[in-house]
């Protein structure tokens, strides 16, 4: 039991995080719940997982915020002294599009602080534990073709920090490698509820017409990803980007 690596998985107590944090429990890692301010879900999720035989404890920080971040990194130093495997699924956004003209201050430092600046605070106390053991990996979430860095017409702010995000990715990609470290990007498609937190087999058998595989994409489609990406011998992925789209062009249909 004590060998057992810890995944912390921000922003884990709704959406994709959520399947991503079952599918790591599943997978043999104690979890790390993060939340903002989902915390009764947080809690059931946590029970779901300790009732399955995952050790999990729920930490509520909002990631973007530096002294929440130190805050969860001692709470998880104190609980099990280790992070193996930084999973950053938190980020906000804004549903409500707006011009880059019309997005006030708060709203672009929102989404700088919560999508990109978070990573660094997380990696500050993350990445001394992981070069400790010589081990480690840390996964990151953007959009569909962020590696393009395309205009996104009513979300500026959301995607200049998702593509700072991936090219902050790449640099740690580089400068863990010697590390053991590896850093990759997922993009995912156009998910959504209530799929974000369904398997696949509840997809199966529903059409989307929009998504070229035929089906809508799930959080297990992503958190399979995840779990491909933590294994040991994926050792020599690094400073890539992974669309889980069903080759679905989602910007491209919204041009």
């Amino acid at each position: 039991m004590t060998d057992r690596r810890v995944a912390l998985v921000t922003g884990s107590a709704r959406g994709l995080g959520r399947m991503v944090a079952m599918t790591l429990g599943e997978a043999g890692y104690r979890v790390v719940v993060n939340y903002r301010s989902s915390e009764e879900a947080a809690v059931e999720l946590v029970r779901w997982l300790e009732e399955n035989g995952t050790p999990a404890i729920a930490v509520g920080a909002d990631v973007g915020r530096a002294a929440d971040v130190e805050r969860l990194g001692e709470e998880i130093a104190r609980t099990w002294g280790r992070v193996d495997a930084l999973v950053h699924c938190a980020g906000p956004f804004v549903f409500q599009r707006h011009t880059a003209l019309e997005t006030g201050p708060e709203v672009f430092d929102a989404m700088i602080q919560g999508n990109l600046t978070s990573l660094l605070h997380l990696t500050r106390f993350a990445l001394p534990l992981m070069r400790r053991r010589r081990w480690g990996r840390i996964i990151t979430f953007g959009f569909d073709r962020v590696w393009e860095a395309p205009g996104w017409p009513g979300r500026a702010a959301y995607a200049a920090a998702k593509t700072a995000l991936l090219s902050l990715t790449r640099s740690l990609a580089l400068e863990e490698a010697r590390h053991g470290i590896t850093c990759n990007l997922i993009a995912p498609g156009n998910i959504v509820q209530p799929y974000k937190e369904e398997r696949i087999a509840r997809a199966r058998g529903t059409a989307d017409p929009t998504v070229p595989v035929g089906r809508p994409g799930t959080g297990e489609d992503v958190a399979r990803v995840v779990r491909f990406l933590l294994e040991e011998d994926s050792d020599f992925l690094t400073g890539t980007v992974i669309a889980v789209n069903g080759g679905q062009d989602v910007l491209g249909g919204e041009a």
